[in-house]
């Protein structure tokens, strides 16, 4: 062997390994696509998935992974708008929250109260059967 066929031979050896690492790389893209908008399709709620019920995207994407998982992003997904909590250090993103959390406890105060109701009428029902009960007895043993 030459030393042509040697440098021929060599430069054929990092051809094949730039041909490789595209290729794996190629494939990690594809791949982190696909299960990005396989959870994505799972996660989302029906009513943020556009033009197809969820099980369609889903066909979709497994089907036709990479032309899938793009027409989900493009077209597929409902996109909402953005929060209005400002940036991390606008001071009115505290008063967002403080109003979100004072919300969130008044309804859970407002299902304790409601549960305290159901519980009362209950109470009130299982009295009435008693007495009910015990009026039968009466007449029965009359």
């Amino acid at each position: 062997m030459g030393r042509a066929d040697v440098k021929a031979v060599a430069g054929d050896g990092v051809a094949n390994r730039l041909w490789l690492m595209l290729y794996t790389v190629i494939s990690a893209v594809t791949l982190v696509l696909f299960a990005a908008a396989l959870i994505d399709i799972i996660t989302r709620q029906e009513g943020q998935v556009r033009h197809l019920p969820k099980f369609g995207w889903i066909i979709i994407v497994i089907l036709l992974p990479v032309v899938g998982s793009i027409v989900w992003f493009a077209v597929g997904r409902e996109y909402g708008t953005t929060s209005a909590l400002g940036s991390f250090g606008d001071p009115r993103r505290h008063e967002v929250v403080a109003a979100a959390q004072e919300t969130r406890s008044r309804s859970t105060e407002e299902e304790l109260a409601q549960l305290e109701r159901e519980i009362a009428f209950h109470e009130k029902q299982a009295r009435i059967q008693r007495l009910e009960a015990e009026v039968q007895k009466r007449r029965l043993s009359e």
